[in-house]
């Protein structure tokens, strides 16, 4: 049994013009120690999924249906109460910027204290000591000094090195980190990740690591899900996805990186927008952005604009997309007539 299984989750906004689904259907799993990427553009529904597993989701939202397994128990269903002894504790968040997670007016020392006594019954000398050493762990100079530091006294680079060392402070299963590195300069970024990824391994920890940069998605994670409008479109084993991607988005996300393209000529890039949730295309929701959706004949696969797709099976990734189906569904019949 997977330690965290999400099946068929939809999470939606109430507003006066009618509800939004923000998240359709979104189904994954994750194994103890295992590392998971979510890639998308601004607004495919990322951080909605990882705020979700924790159900952080704030008013007007709520999750309108599915389930999310974590070691037997679903989360959608315990109360408040319940909730607060997995979060933080067995499943710990890192969010985009340590200035809007930690407390500026507490030292570093008071906040890792207070996580820790909200969770255990341990005196504050020993609390303390474990804040110490969890420091220590993400190789901080001077940690003993860091203790009675205030936020804004330390460097970007340092506050999300103890961004990191308050989720392990309880030993948690798993981390979800959404964008631990949007706001760090591209060395810092570097040694983040790679602190990140050591004491996953070290510590036996799931990842789950939200972002837009495949290039860290690929050095880090083991698997990925590719997210576009609320929906998963594509997922499998990252090596395979980002070698041989499946689907017309992915290929888009994987030819704008900048070394796909020639040196001295303009960036690829994936025609249009992100369609509003409250305004989605019929179908697939890629469909007007699709460079794939006429047949070499000309005529239209009216399948992209009328149907929503449903998952097909391409090696060892599992993708929405209709041009995909017809792909294999042409390979299958010619193995059939040959037996």
């Amino acid at each position: 049994m997977p330690l965290l299984d999400v099946n068929h989750l939809d999470v939606r906004f109430a507003l006066r013009r009618g509800d939004v689904q923000a998240l359709r259907d979104v189904s994954f799993s994750l194994e103890r120690g295992e590392r998971l990427g979510i890639v998308g553009e601004s607004g495919a529904g990322k951080s909605v999924a990882a705020f979700s597993l924790l159900n952080l989701i704030a008013k007007p939202g709520y999750i309108a249906g599915g389930s999310i397994h974590f070691d037997g128990q679903d989360l959608t269903q315990m109360s408040d109460r319940a909730l607060r002894h997995v979060r933080g504790h067995r499943m710990s968040m890192i969010f985009q910027d340590p200035m809007m997670t930690l407390n500026p007016v507490l030292s570093i020392g008071e906040q890792m204290v207070e996580c820790l006594k909200a969770h255990r019954r341990i005196s504050s000398r020993e609390a303390r000591a474990i804040a110490l050493r969890k420091l220590e762990h993400v190789q901080i100079p001077s940690p003993s000094a860091r203790l009675d530091q205030y936020p804004h006294e330390l460097s970007g680079g340092m506050r999300q090195r103890v961004i990191i060392a308050i989720a392990l402070l309880l030993d948690p299963d798993i981390i979800i980190a959404d964008e631990p590195t949007t706001a760090l300069d591209v060395t810092i970024q570097a040694e983040i990740m790679a602190l990140l990824l050591e004491l996953c391994e070290q510590h036996n920890v799931g990842l789950i690591l939200i972002t837009h940069d495949l290039g860290v998605v690929s050095q880090v994670t083991q698997r990925m899900l590719v997210m576009y409008a609320g929906r998963v479109i594509e997922q499998g084993p990252t090596r395979e996805i980002i070698n041989d991607p499946q689907h017309p988005y992915t290929q888009g996300l994987i030819n704008a990186l900048p070394q796909m393209a020639t040196p001295g000529s303009r960036l690829n890039q994936i025609p249009g927008s992100m369609p509003s949730l409250d305004n989605l295309p019929t179908g697939c929701a890629f469909h007007p952005r699709c460079g794939f959706i006429d047949r070499a004949d000309g005529t239209t696969r009216r399948a992209c604009i009328d149907e929503v797709p449903g998952f097909v099976t391409s090696g060892n990734c599992r993708v929405a997309c209709h041009m995909v189906a017809e792909m294999l569904e042409r390979e299958r019949i010619p193995a059939e007539e040959i037996r």
